[in-house]
């Protein structure tokens, strides 16, 4: 089956895209939907453990987000650091683009400057700044890289972090994640449930968006992630695994190896560990070897997140499910509520 971009898309109120997260963050909804009978309830995050079993292990993406937007002269002018090549050479989006053309040394602010080395096919560019990218001068305009439907607000900065982040280089949080607080993972540890970390930095992998009409001609970026070899001893023992948002379910799935001849799921995979770069696609037709339920939030249509969660539950059943969550007016994207797919 050819799948198209139009196939993912859907309408959504304006006023469903949250601002804020919820207070306290485990306050936020959760739609818990299950597979095997096609039943949606409508419960809150913190009742999570009794719609996963004890002896799940939740899997969590641990990565920080780095201050990598700058924004000069009132927001006028913007960098969006997706990589720093050297001290004073990056990868950035630009903005406004008309004004980094190759060659061009660009005037920003209070005398720093960027010179378009290069501008890639995806619009991106190779900067060389005046001062390094770690230079005081510049801490004042680096910014929270809040996603664009949400306004700019630094005081939302620790918001838009997990209660878990250790490992900074995330351009955008792990939103799945946000949700939890100290007492919820506590209680959810005295109920049985193991918690893993591995880290992904999160890039445009995750929120480029699919440009292409159909969806096999999109190409991923690549995004780094780690899988520490004591978690993936503990993870070719779990249970069951719970994968908290789309990014840890990238790593998991792009590390699993499946076993021929095991005798039940658990010595079916097989998780190998290590540091790399993933640029996985999973879209409706893959076939999960690494997860037994996805906590996830509601995603923006026409995007790979949605694609890989139509992948776990159906392309219709996504359109279902996504349109129960507009009736009982959910709240959507980073800040928004949750599902449990299990």
């Amino acid at each position: 089956m050819s799948l198209g971009i139009q196939d993912f898309d859907f309408e959504l109120p304006q006023e469903l895209i949250a601002q804020h997260p919820a207070s306290p963050r485990d306050h936020a909804r959760l739609l818990v939907y299950d597979r095997a009978t096609g039943t949606i309830e409508d419960r809150f995050f913190y009742e999570l453990g009794s719609y996963i079993p004890s002896n799940t292990t939740m899997v969590v993406n641990n990565s920080r987000v780095e201050k990598c937007r700058l924004l000069f002269q009132n927001g006028a002018k913007e960098l969006f650091v997706l990589k720093s090549l050297d001290p004073y050479r990056v990868e950035a989006l630009v903005r406004p683009g008309k004004k980094f053309k190759v060659g061009k040394e660009v005037d920003l602010e209070a005398g720093i400057r960027a010179k378009v080395q290069s501008v890639q096919p995806d619009g991106l560019r190779i900067l060389e700044l005046s001062h390094a990218i770690d230079d005081s001068k510049l801490d004042e305009f680096k910014y929270t890289p809040l996603p664009p439907y949400i306004e700019q607000n630094e005081d939302l900065s620790e918001e838009y972090q997990t209660v878990y982040a250790k490992e900074e280089g995330s351009k955008a949080a792990p939103t799945a994640g946000l949700h939890f607080t100290p007492r919820l993972l506590n209680s959810l540890k005295e109920q049985g449930v193991s918690l893993e970390e591995l880290t992904l930095h999160v890039g445009m992998g995750t929120f480029a968006p699919v440009k292409s009409e159909s969806i096999s001609d999109h190409i991923m970026h690549e995004e780094q992630y780690y899988l520490p070899t004591d978690v993936a001893s503990r993870l070719n023992k779990a249970q069951h695994i719970t994968a908290v948002g789309t990014t840890s379910v990238r790593v998991l799935e792009s590390v699993v190896q499946r076993v021929e001849g095991g005798e039940d799921r658990i010595s079916n995979r097989m998780f190998t560990a290590g540091t790399g770069s993933t640029d996985i696609f999973i879209t409706p037709g893959y076939s999960y070897a690494g997860i037994d339920a996805l906590i996830t939030n509601f995603h923006l249509p026409k995007s790979t997140l949605l694609m890989l969660v139509s992948a776990w539950v159906g392309l219709e059943e996504m359109h279902r499910i996504y349109a129960h969550a507009i009736a009982e007016k959910y709240r959507f994207y980073s800040f928004g509520d949750a599902m449990l797919l299990k």
